[in-house]
Formats: structure tokens, sequence, C-alpha cells
């Protein structure tokens, strides 16, 4: 049987997405979307499943697009995930659930992703409310009298937040930042997640009972004693939210920003929309993005659509990149630069203190290190000068110590991330954890698996 065609989405074109922030993936309209899920091959052993992170009945849903069904298909995805739309737009689906496709190994998977993402929009569009069917009143009505602290607004408190708000538990959220979200709001630009997506999806955990509390940095603004006096269990999603730097001669110039720092500003704080939000960022005419991750195309695309000529320098090959192919794809569709097998050295000024030149050497790959990749090495004398009055590095984040210097009782791993059990439990029992603070950076998808098994964990602790 001959496999059809995948229907790809529609997109911005690049010369004119390049100078906006408007969303880069259209989507599907409703014929495109039937008929890639006509596609799918409704296996008796869906892999799929088995690479989704929070394990969403992947043939289901599609199954209910197929037949006409999209109110049938909402509820098959909103039982599984609460933040469908957010998941369809920034998963790693390729190394996931579309990875286990079986039409993978014949061509190319279903996309899964797209899928999601239309299902999820035609829902909102339509006004189609998510109706909890899954626990009967008696257990909602027991559980109210249970409370639960969520610490950090970001995708996995989300999740602890939609699994345990569903069951009936009394769930407040803290978040230090003045919007909701966490990395969903802060890190990933507009132009791959509007925020208004994001806050649609947060709406509706508000409709289940949650209750958020912005501006509430827990363990300076509440006392840490006091929240575990409070709540009957806490669950930690703070993430990893502290920028790793290089540390090179020059880092204290004008014109050097951590990644985290530049897209806080550009994100969060709607630096874009100058003058409409007066957020002061420096993007120079030359900006120099060090990273190969997707926190590096991030910064590097936002770059560009602020007025720089950008290029991205990595010390690896483009094969080795972390980032997604398709956001690699959409950089260089869009003009930006990436230079390989180099790294700065060092960062030159002017005599005002001002960025000017990025000084950088050659490299090469040598025996694999730790990761499975094979480390870069220097190349002796291979010294170049790059000019720039911006440079962005987004070469990983580190454990976020802003509360869990509060925490002197819970044990962290050598990195300072927090350890847990396989239900996010730590050394304090009535204390979860889940995402990036346990995991380190991750994904959304993955923060969120842990989430739902820290809510399994949660939920057992509570009952026992």
């Amino acid at each position: 049987m001959a496999v059809r065609d995948r229907i790809e989405v529609l997109e911005q074109p690049a010369e004119q997405r390049k100078n906006n922030f408007n969303e880069v993936a259209l989507g599907y309209n409703y014929d495109m979307a039937k008929e890639e899920a006509k596609r799918c091959l409704q296996c008796k052993v869906p892999t799929c499943i088995s690479g989704c992170p929070v394990g969403i009945d992947i043939p289901g849903f599609i199954r209910e697009i197929v037949k006409e069904n999209l109110e049938g298909s909402f509820k098959i995805l909103k039982s599984y995930n609460y933040l469908p739309a957010i998941c369809g737009r920034v998963c790693p689906q390729e190394v996931q659930c579309e990875g286990a496709c079986v039409l993978s190994k014949v061509g190319k998977p279903i996309n899964i992703g797209a899928l999601e993402r239309f299902v999820a929009d035609w829902a909102s569009e339509n006004n189609v409310q998510f109706e909890n069917t899954e626990y009967s009143k008696e257990i909602i009505i027991k559980n109210n009298k249970k409370r639960v602290a969520i610490i950090g607004s970001g995708p996995a408190g989300l999740t602890v937040a939609s699994e345990l708000g569903k069951r009936g538990y009394q769930i407040d959220i803290y978040e230090a930042l003045h919007e909701f979200g966490g990395v969903l709001i802060y890190g990933i630009p507009e132009f791959r997640l509007p925020k208004s997506i994001v806050k649609k999806e947060i709406f509706d955990l508000e409709k289940l009972g949650v209750n958020f509390l912005k501006n509430i940095p827990v363990g300076y603004a509440i006392p840490v004693h006091e929240i575990l006096e409070d709540y009957d269990a806490v669950f930690v999603g703070v993430g990893a939210g502290t920028p790793k730097f290089m540390g090179i001669p020059g880092s204290e110039l004008n014109g050097v920003y951590s990644a985290n720092e530049f897209l806080t500003r550009v994100n969060l704080m709607r630096a874009y929309k100058f003058p409409e939000y007066d957020t002061p960022i420096r993007v120079g005419k030359k900006a120099v993005v060090v990273g190969g991750g997707n926190t590096a195309m991030d910064a590097a695309r936002s770059a560009l659509r602020l007025g720089a000529d950008v290029t991205i320098v990595y010390r690896r090959t483009e094969a080795e990149m972390p980032a997604r192919k398709a956001e690699i794809h959409h950089a260089k569709e869009e003009g930006i630069k990436i230079l390989t097998l180099a790294t700065p050295v060092k960062y030159v000024g002017d005599e005002n203190g001002n960025l000017i030149a990025i000084e950088c050497v050659r490299m090469e790959l040598g025996e694999p290190d730790e990761s499975g990749r094979r480390r870069p090495v220097f190349v002796n004398g291979s010294n170049f000068i790059i000019e720039a009055d911006t440079v962005i590095e987004a070469i990983g984040t580190e454990a976020n110590k802003f509360l869990l210097s509060q925490f002197p009782d819970l044990k962290t791993n050598k990195y300072g991330y927090i350890i847990t059990n396989e239900y996010g439990q730590t050394s304090i029992p009535k204390i979860f954890a889940g995402g990036d603070i346990v995991t380190g950076s991750a994904t959304v998808i993955l923060a969120m698996g842990a989430g739902k098994s820290a809510a399994q964990g949660i939920q057992k602790f509570l009952e026992d």
C-alpha cells in the first residue's frame, strides 16, 4: 500500500516573518487536518504513545478527527494533557511521539504536533469546554479539604495543578514574576508560542478552581515554614533559571547578555513592542549568539527581528546541534548565519566599555565526551575576529537557587538539582518537585510528564 505524502503546515514566508513577531507556523485548516489524520495507520500496538511523556491516546484523538468528531478528539486530548495548544506548538515531537511513529520507517511520520494544535485551536475558537467526568463528586468533595501549594507556574507546576485540580484538591500556585507560565512566558518567543495561547490554557485551570497568586517569591515574601505549616503538600517547580556564563575576558562589557536576560526582556517585558512597552534592550547592528540549542535559536531569531544582522557561533558541527531541526531550518531561511566549529575566547571593547568585536578560535572534534558527542578541542593558532556590538550567550542554565537556599534540609545533587524518587517526592516527605529543577534544562513536555508523575505521588501521599 502506497504511503500518502505528509501534509506540511502553512507558514509565514521567511521574508515577511523576519520583520515581525507574529506566529511563524500557521497550522492546518480543517481539510488539511483531516487529510493528514487519514495517514494514521491506527496501529494495534501504537508505539507513538510510548514516545509521549504524558501518554496521550494519540491514535484515539486522530481517529476522531477522521470521523469529523472534533469535540470528541479534544476531550481525549484534554483528558491526558491540559495544555494541548501549547504542546502542539513547542514539543519536540520529532524525537518523541513522531519519532516513534511506524510511518517514520518508510517515510515521514504523522504530523502529530500539528494535529494536536489544530484540535486545541478549534476548541478555543468554538468555545468548547472540557467537562471533568473522570472523578465522581464524592471523590472531589473528599479531596476538597486537602490543600496543595505549587511554587512556580511553569509547565510542571501547571500540570500538577491540572491533575490535582480535577481531583478536587485546593490548589494555590505561587509565582514570583508578574505573569504566569514560567518559561512558556519569559523563555519562548511570541513567534513560536503566542502568549494569548498560554493565558487561555491558564484560564482553563482557573475554571477548575485553581488559585493563582503572582508577585510572590516564596521564601522571601512568605517564609517557607509558613508554606509547610499551611499546606498538606508542596510542589516545587521553579525551573533552572540561573544562566551559565563562559567567563571569558570582556564579559563585563556593555552588549554582553545571557540568553535568559535577553529573552526575558523581549518576551515577558515586551521589549519588541517599543514604544508601547518601554523596556530597555540593546540590539546593535551585528549580533552573535553563542550556542546551538533551542534557546540559542530563539535568541538569534528574536535579535534578527529587532534589526540585527545575526550569526550563531557553535563549537561543534550543525549535525550535533541540540536545537530542533525545524528551528534551525527556520533560522537559516530567515537569513541567520551559522558558524560552526568555533567558539569565543575574548570579548573586545572600546574605550567606553562597549563591545565592538569577538575573538574566536577554530575547533575540531576529538573523542566522545559524557554526552556521547565528540568533544570539541581548540585548534592552536586559529584565532580570528568577528565584528559585533551584541553577544548573547545561550550555553545552558543551572538550578534556581533563589528558593532552594531557603530549604537547607532539601537534598540536592552535585549540580544543585533536587533529588526525588520516581513520583517526585524529595527528602522532605511533604515536598515534591519536578521539571528543570530536578532534571536540568529539558523540554516542556518532559516537565509536564514529571508534573503528572508528581501529581500521582502527591495524591498517594495525601491518601495514605
